[in-house]
């Protein structure tokens, strides 16, 4: 059975993977392990180390912490892991070209779409 945190780590291990462009086995090759344990950490199947997680962390350029952010303290709801937003392929390659898009254009586009989803 798959612990809800190794769950979460192994989805912040892909939003940032993919926010990057990087696909897994590029993160593997920097690793240095097989494409398929990204694979796996990715899923919450395998657990990942703390060595293993700080050699992650400095392939995507992320502090450890950014792994474990939006855990709910002790108690994790299992239905708060599997509703992320962020698993979704197209969300994802939403926010990596929002993110490609210039700053000053970006903000316009941001208040754009809060405009059109307060009339919605």
């Amino acid at each position: 059975m798959k612990h809800p945190v190794d769950v979460h780590v192994g989805k912040r291990i892909r939003h940032r993977r993919w926010m990057i462009g990087m696909t897994q086995q590029q993160l593997a090759d920097k690793v240095g392990i097989k494409f398929q344990q990204i694979q796996k950490y990715e899923t919450g199947m395998n657990r990942v180390s703390a060595s293993r997680l700080w050699d992650i962390a400095d392939a995507v350029d992320v502090p450890i912490s950014f792994f474990f952010e939006g855990l709910a303290g002790e108690a994790l709801d299992r239905s708060e892991v599997s509703g992320d937003i962020l698993a979704d392929k197209e969300a994802l390659a939403l926010v990596r070209s929002y993110y490609a898009i210039p700053e000053a254009q970006r903000r316009r586009l941001f208040e754009l779409a809060k405009v059109l989803s307060d009339a919605a």
